[in-house]
């Protein structure tokens, strides 16, 4: 297997959203858009599908990165991340987990290493199968129902807005800088510099 070769480190970055092309774009698929970009500023190698995800890795700084995107549908998503966290040996301290957040307008983030899901199936399903709440997240603004009565379901499996888009665009490219400091262990600076 790839990864006996090596004795680095290793962290995972798992992008959350529901897989098929009619999701793409999505409000709940944020960490999918994140995670495209993050591959390529990573330079992140595909090595197939396993263990109900799509992964690739990329080595940043003599640490070893896997960037996972699971198969599963987003009340699942623990399954892969369990699944590949416990294959490759990695703690959930070692997660960093990126997700979409409906009580921030688009064009926001915060970065967290601890807490509740905040209501976020995605991330309930992970912290449920981890049993530990001591994983980073990256949480991505998609901007609150229209109003109380509105569906949530149809509001986070609804499309951007083209105008939405361009505001989520300078987010999706920040979390790169976001993710190297948390892979540095400088979480305060990645709080400090991106939640806004």
């Amino acid at each position: 297997m790839l990864f006996d070769k090596f004795k680095k480190e290793r962290y995972m970055i798992v992008g959350l959203g529901n897989p098929g092309a009619k999701y793409d774009k999505t409000r709940h698929n944020a960490g999918f858009m994140a995670l495209d970009i993050l591959e390529e500023e990573f330079g992140a190698k595909p090595f197939g599908n396993q263990k109900n995800a799509t992964l690739t890795r990329a080595n940043f700084e003599g640490l070893e990165v896997i960037f996972v995107r699971p198969l599963t549908f987003m009340n699942l998503s623990g399954r892969a991340v369990n699944e590949v966290g416990s294959y490759y040996k990695i703690p959930p301290e070692r997660i960093i987990a990126i997700a979409d957040d409906i009580s921030m307008e688009v064009g926001r983030m915060r970065i967290r290493d601890k807490g509740s899901d905040g209501g976020h199936n995605g991330l309930k399903d992970i912290l449920r199968v981890l049993g530990n709440q001591n994983l980073m997240r990256i949480k991505i603004g998609v901007g609150q129902k229209p109003h109380p009565d509105y569906d949530l379901a149809d509001w986070v499996l609804s499309k951007f807005t083209k105008e939405d888009l361009e505001k989520l665009k300078p987010v999706l490219e920040s979390v790169p800088g976001a993710v190297k400091l948390l892979l540095r262990g400088d979480l305060s600076a990645a709080q400090n510099r991106f939640n806004r």
